[in-house]
């Protein structure tokens, strides 16, 4: 069984390599939503409060807490509520992808 480490670097290898979302495409994103995203999965499993039903996807209509503040397209937003884990792989993910944007900021300084 992989390491919750491991998961986490495979997401974010899948996002740069099958999404596009390189370094370079990170850096643009400069106001938090890259861990706001995060936030998104990782607490979607503790909402309890009222949905709203949208395009998930391209696949089927998803509901999305309607509190949460998705801060992309909603068609990015792949929820996967009967995985646990792979939720947080990819909350894990984005904040990786927020932390390397941060060091490189920093090192141009």
């Amino acid at each position: 069984m992989k390491t919750g480490i491991e998961l986490i670097t495979e997401e974010r290898n899948r996002q740069i390599e099958v999404e596009g979302w390189t370094p370079e495409h990170d850096d643009h994103h400069t106001d938090g939503e890259l861990a706001a995203a995060a936030c998104v999965y990782a607490d979607f499993a503790n909402y309890h409060g009222e949905f709203d039903l949208m395009e998930g996807n391209g696949k089927a209509k998803v509901l999305i807490p309607r509190d949460f503040k998705w801060p992309f397209e909603k068609q990015w937003l792949k929820l996967t509520p009967e995985n646990r884990v792979r939720e947080l792989q990819k909350a894990g993910a984005l904040i990786a992808a927020e932390i390397d944007r941060l060091n490189r900021i920093s090192s141009d300084r």
